[in-house]
């Protein structure tokens, strides 16, 4: 039954918007992922390029020790990356494809789910909801690359590298560097997300400023442990990445502060 106002749906008509949203949301992605597909080379470069020894990561970090005054080189090293079935690195190629293809239609993906809920917003939400998918995208976007220059190949350096006898030679799976780097980037773009976690949950009084400042040392320890647990044991690396997680700490106790005193 229509609704008297014409501006409302039916339930089947939301359905049907619904439908026409998802098939453009998958033809952008696909169009994306075939397009990552066909310029293979760059684009492995790219995603190779984090397990490289000379990795612009690396190279920052010895010039920011060597103006501090002291001489310091990364050791260089090398690990094999092999594929063990037929099938594994088409397979990979595709899948790995049709992800990136999702990062970068992203954007579009985020503009068609805000045009789906537009329309039953008020307007005080529609100018809200712009600045919170907006800040949104932007902490995903920071977490993937925080994880792309450093999280990632830190980690892929030690855990590539560690060896429990010189007997044991360390040989990679594709499938196994694809699927730690997928998780880790999807991991870091999740947790980029506490500042507005943390905003909601004070909006809703679950937790507030003393609360998240009564623990604060407890954190920054436990930020330090894992850090120092997935970087090399030498202190500049580890100390690159704790502080930006903990920033995201300390601006998650600044954004409850400000929600509590409104």
């Amino acid at each position: 039954m229509q609704n008297n106002n014409d501006n409302q749906l039916t339930f089947g008509e939301h359905l049907e918007v619904l439908r026409r949203m998802l098939f453009r949301i998958l033809g952008v992605t696909a169009i994306f992922a075939v397009f990552i597909f066909i310029i293979k080379d760059l684009v492995w470069r790219i995603i190779l390029a984090p397990s490289d020894c000379n990795f612009v990561t690396y190279r920052f970090i010895e010039k920011i020790i060597q103006w501090i005054g002291f001489d310091f080189h990364f050791n260089d090293y090398a690990v094999d990356m092999i594929a063990t079935e037929l099938s594994s690195q088409f397979m990979t190629h595709i899948t790995t494809s049709i992800y990136i293809g999702c990062l970068i239609a992203s954007p579009y993906i985020l503009y068609e789910l805000f045009r789906f809920v537009l329309p039953a917003l008020n307007e005080n939400e529609r100018k809200y909801s712009v600045l919170v998918a907006v800040i949104i995208y932007t902490l995903f976007i920071v977490g993937v690359l925080m994880s792309y220059f450093v999280i990632f190949p830190i980690s892929f350096r030690f855990l590539g590298t560690y060896n429990v006898a010189d007997k044991v030679n360390t040989m990679i799976t594709l499938s196994s560097y694809i699927t730690s780097f997928i998780s880790l980037t999807l991991v870091m773009g999740v947790v980029f997300q506490l500042p507005i976690i943390i905003y909601i949950l004070a909006k809703m009084d679950i937790i507030n400023t003393q609360l998240l400042s009564k623990y604060r040392k407890y954190v920054f320890f436990i930020i330090t442990v894992i850090s120092a647990i997935i970087t090399p044991p030498d202190v500049m690396t580890c100390i690159l990445v704790t502080i930006p997680l903990y920033a995201l700490y300390e601006c998650s106790i600044w954004i409850a502060k400000k929600v509590n005193k409104v």
